[in-house]
């Protein structure tokens, strides 16, 4: 099993929720870095995994997404100075500890995870996607979990449709059909999420949907004898909306299972950056655990 973890949810979790008064030797807040941390800390100990990387959002405005629809996540605001430097600080922390980390200006976290999710089935291991995010629900295959660690919560493959509302092999179509607004991602007018699931239960993928559209008005749907018209209407949206949604598996990336592997934590290393960060003894303490775990 390779857990592939999405560092931005924890990242932005911890900026909310820590105290800010951890700074470092020069007064930086680096509470993000803490949070982080320990949550990374935390999930190493108690799972112990062989295989782990963690994937950092590094786009901003640059990607490949944001070519096919510049309005692409423009409901945002850009990140502060002070958290983007704590993000850089984040990806120190998991070469210290022995863990591999990617990121990309061309491509997502998302697409990172999916294209070393790809890496490792093909080479013989199952995945754990560690994430709270819905989109990254379209990854888990049979024998895959979806954790959302935060939550202490665990979807299978099963279980992805009752907790999402789709399948995972049509997450990112059921996502087109209903947008998606934290990603400012358009969906089809009229068509929210159950209308969105519905649909996805009835056909497979965008594709069988807009060649069966004559079954849409017997559907057990409100507004259904108006619906085929709507879909219709905004047949090229919609396409448009799940190039944005489909996670890219093929980023080229020279990486096979063996880069994935734990390495020892650098104690060294992590008492250094904790005596920099502002960090107490609590982060060295787990450390060395993991360390005396390895040997």
């Amino acid at each position: 099993m390779v857990y592939l973890i999405d560092a931005s949810v924890y990242v932005f979790r911890a900026w909310h929720s820590m105290p800010t008064d951890i700074i470092d030797r020069k007064g930086n807040s680096t509470h993000a870095v803490y949070g982080f941390a320990r949550v990374l800390a935390d999930l190493l100990e108690r799972r112990k995994p062989q295989y782990v990387a963690v994937a950092f959002d590094e786009s901003h405005g640059s990607s490949f997404r944001h070519r096919l629809y510049p309005a692409y996540k423009a409901n945002r605001d850009e990140a502060p100075v002070a958290l983007k430097r704590q993000f850089a600080l984040c990806r120190e922390f998991c070469r210290h500890l022995g863990i591999a980390e990617f990121a990309s200006e061309e491509y997502e976290a998302d697409d990172l995870i999916g294209t070393l999710a790809q890496v490792c089935r093909a080479q013989g291991l199952r995945v754990t996607v560690v994430s709270r995010d819905k989109d990254l629900a379209q990854l888990v295959g049979p024998g895959d979990v979806f954790w959302d660690y935060s939550d202490a919560a665990e979807y299978r493959y099963e279980e992805i449709a009752q907790r999402f509302g789709a399948l995972p092999e049509r997450m990112a179509d059921y996502l087109a059909l209903r947008g998606d607004s934290v990603d400012n991602v358009p969906g089809v007018p009229g068509v929210g999420p159950k209308t969105a699931a519905a649909l996805m239960t009835l056909f497979g993928s965008l594709d069988e949907l807009f060649e069966g559209l004559e079954l849409v008005a017997d559907m057990p749907l409100r507004g259904a004898a108006t619906l085929a018209e709507r879909l219709l209407k905004n047949r090229a949206a919609a396409y448009q909306a799940r190039a944005l949604t489909r996670i890219a598996c093929d980023v080229p990336m020279s990486t096979a299972r063996a880069d994935l592997l734990r390495r020892e934590p650098d104690l060294d290393r992590i008492g250094a950056f904790c005596d920099c960060q502002g960090f107490g003894m609590l982060l060295r303490r787990q450390a060395e655990r993991l360390l005396a775990a390895r040997a």
